[in-house]
């Protein structure tokens, strides 16, 4: 893809965090062609590594950092160590996140004769559902107490937050998920507002449903067929299809870049094919 260039970012610092999973790894290759600088944030400092290496093969900027973003001392450590390296952060991307089983139900309703051991909203593990809304909701908000004490006050200072479909409705099976991404919904509304005065936008974007390692064995089965949940998805999803990562990046460079969205603050962009216009009937 050939977008990113159309933006100069020269100078600017974006940190991202869970930069090592698929979905980030690809939008921080991209946002390196920006001319950007990019700090990688993930627990998994390999995984981080790998994506740094391949920008600066091809030219770019970019530094691994292994972080627990829901450790402060960690975060702390990590912001540290990135002001020596390049500076204080301009556009701080919220990317770590995701879902555990031990807060999944097996079935999508709760029925009387269901077979025995099936896992019940009853039967949700209370530290699965820690876990999920520590993981996404304070792993966005303690990153971002960190990093926007250096990003106030200056030009084109950006917060950019990931949350979901679930946001909009609550998908079956996922409660702690669902009701982590609606809080970071809020909480990025709330953010626009806080830091409307020292010259911080913060928005977000709500992806549909792509194809991620995390999602792979819920949408399709061993012969790479599409489950009965990958179904519904596509049929409540207007254009029938999932979503391409690189679907997210004309709004992820829109948000970001000042240029184009100086005036655009408290918005949760849904990139999502229709679905969340599409009521089934």
């Amino acid at each position: 893809m050939n977008i990113a260039k159309n933006h100069n970012l020269k100078n600017k610092l974006i940190v991202i965090s869970g930069a090592g999973g698929v979905l980030c790894a690809f939008l921080a290759k991209e946002l390196a062609k920006t001319q950007a600088k990019i700090a990688l944030l993930d627990i998994n400092y390999d995984a981080a590594n790998k994506v740094a290496e391949e920008i600066n093969q091809n030219g770019g900027c970019a530094k691994a950092y292994k972080t627990n973003v829901l450790e402060l001392e960690s975060i702390q450590a990590t912001r540290d160590q990135i002001l020596t390296d390049f500076g204080t952060c301009d556009i701080l991307i919220n990317g770590a996140g995701g879902n555990n089983p031990k807060a999944t139900t097996d079935n999508e309703f709760h029925l009387l004769d269901l077979p025995e051991n099936t896992k019940t909203f009853f039967e949700l593990d209370k530290s699965g559902i820690e876990f999920v809304f520590n993981l996404n909701y304070l792993g966005t908000l303690l990153p971002t107490q960190v990093f926007a004490k250096d990003m106030i006050g200056k030009s084109g200072a950006s917060i950019i937050n990931i949350s979901s479909m679930n946001a909009f409705t609550p998908l079956t099976k996922i409660p702690a998920y669902s009701g982590a991404k609606a809080a970071i919904s809020n909480f990025t509304q709330w953010l626009a507002v806080y830091f409307s005065k020292v010259g911080i936008r913060c928005n977000a974007i709500a992806p549909g449903f792509l194809v991620s390692n995390q999602n792979q064995a819920l949408l399709f089965d061993e012969n790479g067929k599409p489950t009965a949940r990958a179904n519904k998805i596509l049929t409540n999803t207007p254009m029938g299809r999932f979503g391409e990562p690189e679907e997210l990046l004309g709004t992820l460079l829109f948000l970001i870049d000042s240029e184009y969205s100086s005036f655009v603050n408290g918005v949760i962009v849904p990139v999502d094919g229709g679905f969340s216009a599409y009521s089934g009937v």
